[in-house]
């Protein structure tokens, strides 16, 4: 079996377990976004999931994901969304704006500001830049601006932006993120920001549950979520579930499920 015929019978696979979890919910699968996650797989993988019809990838490591996204050719990176899914230090905000068209990982005030300023530079760079230069976002993405983001309601100047909740509430079964008592502040924060757009919330549950503890930490989330909404409307994204875990995470609610070890298999060493 070839790579690609591989890729494929996996992502029929998924895509039946993501149709039957909404039959039992109730709901529409076209409410929910396949993201893929490629962390240390080759750059031919995304090749072969936009021709098997994947429109949104993750990554969560800065420096692999700059340099995979580089390495797309234009008609590959116009047709994918790209999700940092990582963790992320304020000093990689400058670089990972100019190839993420959406951050799921945002978890702290620092990080917003780091953030805004990072794509107000990337703004201004392309502004600045001559007649000619200009490159857009799928152009040589480790090292040029990108002046237009494409996930959601289309093309603008800013970036979209999940904020990372921690449903461990801080123990040692978390996940990372926000506490959900700092959630609404922080929302808060994103919103007033110039450049940054609040589409939703972000989780990943924590270690050691069983199916019931998993369950109840993704409705947990889709509770805040609703909360958050209250004062921001437009942040309508919910992305929770994995491989193990995604028909919780649709019957929660999910709108984003991220998936990578169902599709591609296990990740290659990076060594």
């Amino acid at each position: 079996m070839s790579r690609r015929e591989q890729i494929e019978t996996n992502l029929t696979a998924v895509r039946e377990r993501i149709a039957r979890a909404c039959a039992a919910a109730g709901r529409d699968p076209g409410e929910v976004t396949l993201i893929v996650v490629t962390k240390f797989h080759p750059v031919s993988d995304l090749g072969h999931l936009v021709d098997l019809g994947v429109t949104d990838i993750g990554e969560n490591r800065d420096q692999e994901a700059g340099a995979k996204i580089a390495e797309l050719d234009p008609a590959t990176r116009a047709a994918l969304t790209v999700h940092f899914i990582g963790q992320l230090q304020t000093n990689k905000a400058k670089h990972v704006v100019r190839y993420a068209d959406c951050v799921q990982s945002v978890d702290r005030a620092k990080l917003v500001g780091a953030l805004d300023r990072a794509v107000a530079g990337r703004i201004a760079d392309s502004v600045g830049a001559p007649d000619g230069q200009q490159q857009n976002h799928y152009e040589n993405a480790g090292s040029t601006s990108k002046t237009t983001m494409k996930i959601g309601g289309g093309e603008t100047g800013g970036l979209d932006v999940l904020l990372q909740v921690d449903l461990g509430e801080g123990e040692d079964a978390g996940r990372g993120g926000v506490l959900p008592a700092d959630l609404v502040a922080l929302a808060d924060r994103v919103s007033e920001s110039e450049h940054l757009r609040l589409r939703g919330l972000m989780a990943v549950a924590p270690f050691g549950l069983d199916e019931a503890g998993t369950a109840a930490a993704f409705e947990r989330l889709a509770g805040l979520a609703a909360g958050v909404r209250e004062a921001h409307p437009d942040a309508t994204i919910l992305s929770a579930g994995m491989s193990g875990d995604l028909e919780l995470a649709v019957a929660a609610g999910a709108t984003h499920l991220r998936v990578g070890t169902a599709i591609l298999g296990e990740r290659p060493d990076p060594r």
